[in-house]
């Protein structure tokens, strides 16, 4: 039987005073062998580092390959001159990818944001929405609409994008080189206009389909072509066409803000980087443009939301043969202002996204095929410095009447706005003689002629002689007399230009307090 006690062996081992470093007595040898182990210290950083390698790896390879790619389509297609046939076709290729791919993929967000537009009581948000939806339709469900906005945006796209293009350059050749760049924004605004005016009649069909499909439960139509066949089959062709014109009141004003902030905001990230934009890359100025392309889509939510809002109401709940203006009364008095507004901040992150991948997607396409990118600061046209000279000299000298209507005396002179008939002294004071050599000295026809400088075969008039030419001084030169002084012109140079001091009644100059400071510090001259 044991004992409850301890021996005295352990009553020794624990009270005796041990090293540190001395070998334990009951006979323990720790184990001193160096265990080398394959797997490292940090393995979480490793495997890290190892992703991030292969990232980089593929990232260049893929780089290789769109080179590749890129220099045999630009083989294929030759050097692409800029506004030619061939540029408006690639710029149009470049906005169907961008619009069409974009769209389609947000095609989640558009579903709830109709919806909600079109009762704001359906979900409370869009999680909620998207869970909704998933359980009851699936995830073909979440993609309602997908296949008519694909189509319809991939054709709104072609229009715009090259369309902008094209508009761009022709009104700035209708403009001049010079007026196109100091009225560049104009310009912007409305070349965009302009294509999406015809941008939109493309798209409409296909958004009447979406936005059916998106709000009524389940879809109305099964797909695009089908849902084409039903509206024309109980409205005609008009049904696919009664939200043009809330469409244009939408999508024109969006995309005015879109290409003219687009280009402003480009400018000016140019603008405060250090070096000009050729000196960058593809991949810094393609950067640039997704940049810019999420700051104008942000304007471009704001602005076009209200119309938005309208569209999808009209296309939801527009009854077969109302007036257009009296369904916009009904369906405002039914919502009022805030309702105009519903889904706003769902549609500012969707077009957000939506504009800066579509603008990196059209400028990386253009880089591609060989192009520049949009935007950025346009140098001045090579005529802008000799136009502002001669602008200024135009309107520093007097024009005669007999050459132009519009005269002026100076910056700011009434012949810079209208006809001017004031009757100024400046420059009508002449210097005229009779014609030719008289034989004493110096002679003079007017400003310019040889007497200006001397005769070339007469010598100057000796002390006493008089030259036959004098000043010609108008009467409307001539200042009024007063106390104390004669009439004197006041033509350049003439006697009623210099400042005359006032004396008082008993001929003595009073001296102001800097002219007394003045000749305190330097002396007074006599």
């Amino acid at each position: 039987m044991p004992s409850l006690f301890p021996t005295t062996g352990i009553l020794q081992d624990i009270f005796t005073p041990h090293s540190a470093f001395a070998t334990p007595a009951t006979g323990f040898k720790p184990n001193r062998e160096t265990t080398t182990s394959s797997k490292p210290l940090f393995s979480a950083w490793s495997t890290v580092e190892d992703v991030k390698s292969r990232a980089d790896s593929l990232s260049i390879e893929a780089q290789k390959e769109i080179s590749k790619a890129s220099a045999a389509a630009q083989a294929k297609t030759g050097q692409i001159e800029l506004y030619s046939a061939n540029f408006y076709a690639a710029c149009t290729f470049g906005g169907l990818v961008a619009c069409g791919v974009t769209h389609t993929a947000v095609t989640p967000l558009d579903l709830v944001k109709c919806r909600r537009q079109v009762d704001p009581k359906m979900y409370k948000g869009n999680l909620e929405a998207w869970g909704k939806i998933g359980r009851a339709e699936g995830l073909r469900g979440v993609f309602t609409g997908w296949a008519p906005t694909f189509f319809g945006y991939s054709a709104q796209g072609a229009f715009k994008y090259g369309g902008y293009e094209f508009f761009k350059k022709f009104y700035s050749d209708l403009a001049g080189q010079d007026a196109a760049y100091h009225y560049k924004t104009s310009l912007y605004l409305a070349a965009s206009a302009s294509a999406e005016l015809i941008a939109d009649v493309a798209l409409c069909p296909f958004e009447a389909v979406k936005v059916r499909m998106q709000t009524s439960i389940p879809p109305f139509a099964s797909s695009t072509f089908t849902g084409i066949s039903i509206i024309t089959g109980k409205e005609g062709t008009a049904g696919l066409y009664k939200g043009l014109y809330p469409l244009w009141g939408r999508q024109i004003p969006y995309t005015m803000m879109k290409f003219a902030s687009f280009e402003t905001i480009v400018e000016a990230i140019y603008g405060y980087m250090p070096r000009k934009k050729s000196e960058y890359g593809k991949g810094v100025q393609t950067g640039v443009s997704f940049a810019g392309g999420y700051m104008a889509g942000i304007l471009c939510a704001i602005v076009s939301h209200p119309a938005d809002v309208m569209v999808s109401k009209l296309n939801a709940n527009r009854l077969p043969g109302e007036a257009f203006g009296a369904a916009i009364g009904r369906i405002y008095k039914d919502i009022g202002f805030p309702g105009l507004w519903n889904g706003l901040v769902i549609r500012i992150f969707m077009i957000g996204t939506l504009t800066s991948l579509q603008w990196g997607i059209y400028d990386s396409f253009k880089v591609f095929m060989g192009l520049p990118t949009t935007g950025g600061a346009a140098p001045p046209p090579k005529q802008t410095a000799n136009f502002r000279l001669i602008h200024y000299l135009s309107f520093s000298v007097r024009i005669p009447k007999a050459m132009s209507e519009e005269v002026s005396h100076g910056r700011g002179g009434a012949g810079n706005i209208r006809p001017d008939d004031t009757p100024y002294t400046d420059g009508e004071i002449v210097r005229e003689g009779p014609v030719g050599d008289q034989g004493d000295g110096p002679y003079s026809a007017g400003r310019g002629g040889a007497g200006n400088i001397d005769s070339p075969r007469v010598k100057a008039a000796q002390a006493g002689g008089q030259s036959g030419d004098a000043d010609i001084v108008p009467e409307t030169a001539l200042r009024d007399p007063g106390a104390g002084y004669e009439n004197y012109h006041t033509g350049r140079g003439g006697g009623g230009n210099v400042h005359r001091e006032h004396d008082d009644e008993n001929g003595e100059h009073h001296e102001g307090l800097g002219d007394k400071l003045k000749h305190k510090l330097m002396g007074k001259k006599d």
